[in-house]
């Protein structure tokens, strides 16, 4: 199956109430279709800035915003689609083959990636052209 913008979608997270906060917990392969082997977050990104501007060939990720906001633009080399994060008990999946641009921080924003594997440079395109020629051929 081609990967495709509308196999991306959020996934609403466990959200457990509590008069002191809230917790949501998130299992792997149980409230996320795949295996955590690599966490990371972005913060203290400037306004104005653009993060991601790339596609990857086997890594699933969610993205979450733990804290604010940001938009999460999706293309599959055909389509586009934006979605815009700013609760922290809902995530994007992304699925591989899927370029994606982050875009339109809020002040204090913390962008939270739950992802399949862990870091290989080989993974990445980071290249449009590329990207748009490795979809017409393989993708």
């Amino acid at each position: 199956m081609k990967a495709s913008i509308y196999n991306c979608n959020v996934i609403e997270l466990p959200k457990i109430h509590n008069r002191a906060g809230n917790i949501t917990p998130i299992a792997s392969n149980k409230d996320i279709p795949f295996s955590i082997r690599r966490i990371y977050y972005l913060y203290d990104v400037p306004g104005g800035e653009t993060r991601g501007g790339h596609a990857h060939y086997e890594l699933h990720q969610l993205i979450i915003a733990a804290s604010g906001s940001f938009d999460v633009v999706l293309d599959d080399g055909n389509n586009k689609k934006t979605v815009t994060l700013n609760r922290p008990n809902y995530g994007l999946y992304v699925t591989p083959g899927i370029w994606r641009d982050l875009i339109n921080f809020s002040s204090g924003a913390v962008l939270l990636v739950l992802a399949s594997n862990k870091y290989s440079e080989q993974d990445y395109i980071r290249d449009y052209a590329e990207f748009l020629n490795w979809r017409r051929n393989a993708g």
